[in-house]
């Protein structure tokens, strides 16, 4: 199984799967950076907004006593775990978040932080401000790609003397986003290994991420029900 998300979420994925006795690829095809920029003061927003536990992760203790509205329960458990005590969960996707923050917060009221990765979010900010309120979108980390397939997945796609390496014959690649998929287009495509994957099954969390993976010779694509871990996981047989 190639787990394909950051570190360290790929190796909580990569115990996950060893525990049903399943031997986990740890292939990270993003690395996750902070990105220092200063955000409004704790006093002077409404509630903090996150669609990641990334996230989460970057954000500064001050804003721990503000109402964290989260995209989903794992990033919720996530907030709970670094000390945010006030916690809502949308428990499903970006326009049920919105949809959570029109149910629970005051659109007269201050504005919302919308904390984020860079480049995200401008959509949920978008329905937000349909809704009424006054968005504060603020990237609080940031992406790096790998530059390159890392060597656990080519080696587990690599083919000796046309027989399958040991490590090598993978029965399904999971993907918990559109951008992880994308890098791994771009790479398996730019080393020539997109044709090994016809014995592989590929399991995406979200329709995006479905939909920049089909066009790859996959063995099955698959959609999770619910985009979490657990229903990603649901998928594998």
């Amino acid at each position: 199984m190639l787990v394909t998300r950051p570190l360290p979420a790929a190796a909580e994925t990569a115990a996950r799967l060893a525990a049903r006795g399943y031997r986990p690829v740890i292939a990270p095809l993003l690395t996750i950076l902070p990105k220092p920029e200063a955000l409004p003061p704790p006093a002077t927003v409404q509630a903090v907004l996150v669609t990641s536990a990334h996230a989460v992760a970057h954000l500064p203790p001050a804003h721990r006593a503000l109402r964290l509205l989260a995209v989903g329960d794992a990033t919720a458990a996530r907030a709970r775990r670094a000390g945010h005590a006030d916690v809502l969960s949308a428990a499903a996707d970006a326009a049920r978040l919105a949809a959570l923050a029109g149910e629970t917060l005051d659109p007269r009221g201050p504005p919302l932080l919308l904390a984020v990765g860079e480049g995200q979010g401008t959509r949920l900010a978008a329905a937000l401000r349909a809704r009424g309120f006054h968005v504060l979108r603020r990237a609080v980390y940031t992406t790096a790609a790998a530059p390159a397939l890392p060597a656990a997945a080519r080696e587990a796609l690599a083919e000796r003397d046309g027989e399958r390496s040991e490590g090598a014959g993978l029965s399904a690649a999971l993907f918990f986003s559109a951008e992880t998929a994308r890098v791994f287009r771009t790479l398996v495509e730019a080393e020539g290994l997109a044709g090994r994957l016809a014995p592989t099954a590929a399991l995406a969390i979200s329709a995006a991420t479905l939909a920049v993976l089909r066009p790859l010779p996959w063995r099955d694509v698959r959609q999770a029900s619910h985009p979490d871990q657990e229903a990603l996981l649901a998928l594998l047989p």
